[in-house]
């Protein structure tokens, strides 16, 4: 299970395991306050040359184990929410990719956005792609997911 946290990427960066993640109160899935630690996993953000470490903790009664996911970020993501919705933006605009951008990721991104709108909002959507981003954030979808 993934929880989503306001956290600083560069502070973990700099402290690694050292950085003082807050400890959840209770287990996401059955309620139960035991919680141990599970250690830590490897997880790559754009941005960064080094996988960053982020922490996980483990129910003991259910056996779920909980990671956290900074705020902003789609699970299984590496950019920012803001990034990808600005990099969409800026080639519907435009016609190009934003300078620095990774081109064959963006494709990827757009494609699935244009996928999802269709099987989600309906053919109407398709020259409001921007706003069909927020609104399938909105209905709890990831917008640019390749998995319907």
């Amino acid at each position: 299970m993934i929880l989503p946290i306001k956290v600083n990427l560069n502070e973990i960066d700099e402290q690694g395991k050292d950085y003082r993640w807050p400890r959840p109160d209770f287990c996401a899935r059955c309620h139960g306050n035991r919680l141990w630690g599970h250690g830590f996993v490897e997880t790559i953000f754009a941005g960064y040359r080094n996988a960053l470490l982020i922490h996980r903790y483990r129910c003991p009664e259910c056996g779920c184990i909980m990671k956290f996911r900074p705020d902003g970020y789609f699970p299984r993501f590496q950019s920012p929410k803001d990034t990808i919705r600005s990099y969409i933006v800026t080639r519907l605009r435009i016609g190009r990719w934003p300078p620095g951008s990774v081109k064959d990721v963006c494709r990827h991104w757009l494609r699935a956005l244009r996928r999802n709108a269709i099987a989600y909002l309906g053919l109407d959507w398709m020259n409001r792609l921007a706003e069909a981003f927020d609104r399938l954030i909105n209905m709890g979808i990831i917008p640019v997911s390749r998995g319907i």
